[in-house]
Formats: structure tokens, sequence, C-alpha cells
């Protein structure tokens, strides 16, 4: 039975939001799994995390089914928003894709650094730039655009995914991962006097995106976040999955 505060939640959605979002009847979701903070996929192939939760509770508000699709980069949801599979996808906000896709304003906001091997001579983030360093990257991720604009002297190395690009710097021996701080933390500890660097290079912004074209269901969206973040949805699933070193965006 609805009471007031599922009726207040209800308020702004139409029908066409509903068709815009759920064209098929079903919510199609797109995971970043590979962003293992937020989202994370286990060996039978269910998707878990923050990202899972807000999508669900956006189908629920909905009041449609919800059909999650899991990819390891961010790169393939942009391609199923813009092939139609997709309705909306669970990813970093990237002003380049922004002429492809629409991004709700940000609901979480999480640093961007560099892990270091034992022995660095890098203490800030800014430190990472400097000539012939080699910097393993997830390609297509948000901070590989914003690095291949900034970056003066070092050289970016680029593997498919967030787990493909450790595994790079492993063994070639580079001179620094790039990534999110909280995922670093966790690669840190798999490498004995790994260090990450002071500081961020810039503040990663994470959104819910829809394709273009589907006004209505985007300006649903962008509600619906206001609302998730006001009602401490965002805070709870943050605390729920013990996510640290990541805020609620305040924008």
């Amino acid at each position: 039975m609805s009471g007031p505060r599922d009726l207040d939640r209800r308020a702004f959605l139409t029908e066409q939001a509903r068709a815009d979002l759920a064209s098929t009847g079903v919510l199609r979701a797109g995971i970043n799994y590979g962003n293992a903070v937020l989202a994370t996929r286990d060996a039978t192939g269910e998707l878990r995390g923050v990202h899972v939760d807000l999508a669900r509770e956006l189908a629920r508000r909905l009041d449609v089914a919800l059909a999650l699709e899991g990819h390891p980069a961010a790169g393939d949801l942009v391609d199923g928003l813009m092939a139609g599979r997709l309705d909306i996808a669970l990813l970093s906000t990237e002003p380049s894709r922004a002429r492809d896709i629409v991004f709700s304003p940000a609901y979480l906001e999480i640093d961007a650094t560099y892990l270091v091997p034992p022995g660095s001579p890098c203490r800030t983030a800014a430190d990472a730039d400097r000539a012939g360093a080699r910097l393993a990257i997830a390609a297509k991720s948000v901070y590989e655009f914003f690095l291949r604009d900034h970056l003066r002297h070092a050289r970016l190395v680029a593997a498919p995914s967030t787990h493909a690009a450790f595994e790079l710097f492993e063994r070639e021996k580079l001179d620094a991962l790039v990534g999110l701080r909280p995922r670093l933390e966790a690669d840190r500890d798999k490498i004995p006097g790994a260090r990450i660097l002071e500081g961020r290079f810039m503040l990663v912004l994470q959104s819910i995106a829809t394709a273009r074209g589907r006004d209505a269901g985007a300006a649903y969206v962008r509600d619906f976040i206001g609302r998730a973040k006001a009602d401490g949805v965002v805070a709870a699933a943050l605390e729920r999955h013990g996510v640290r070193g990541v805020s609620v965006a305040s924008r």
C-alpha cells in the first residue's frame, strides 16, 4: 500500500518518462563492474554494489522490472546507450561523452590519483607527470580522457579494464597505476612497499546517464538523483557496502 512518501516520490513520474526509461517495459541498466569500489560481479555472474542498489531503487520508483547488464569498462556502457541496448548506465561523468549521452547531476565524488611501486621518487600526484614515466591506466576511463588532455611529460599505457591495468602495472614494472583512491588502496595491499601519492589530479563524479532524445526520462533521473541524495538513499548504500573514501556529491 502506497503511503505519502511513495506518492511524493512519484510526483514527477509521467508515462513519457517511464517509456523513455523502460522502453521495453523493463529498465535495462548498465553497470561498470570494472569500478570495483562501487560494483562487483561474483563468480556466479551476480552484480552487487552501490550502483546496483541505485538501479534497483530507480526501477522500484518507476514500478518496472530491472535487467542488469554488467561490463568491465565504461566505454561498453556508452556504446550500449547509443545503440539502444541500455536505458541507463551508471558511470563516471565525462564531458566529451556528453555530446552523445546525457549525464544526471552527480551523486558521488571520488579522488583519482596514482599508486607507485616501492622506491618511487614521487610524493604527490603532480610528481607523476615526469619525463619518461609510464602510467598504467584503464582504457576509455574518465581519467584517461582527462589525462590525455593534461599530461605534459608522462606516457599513458592503456589496458582494457581496471583489473588489467593493475596486472600491466605489475608485469611491466611501470612507474605508476592510475585509478580511484579506494580501489588503489586495495591494490596497494597487494604490493609490499607500494604507496598512494598525496593529493589528486581530478575529482571523479558518478552519474546516471541516458541516451539523447529521451528528455522526459532524463528529467526524471535528474529528480531521482536529487531525492536519493536528500533522502539518504545514496549514503545508506555506501554504508551498506562498506565503501570508504567516497563522498555523496554536494553539487
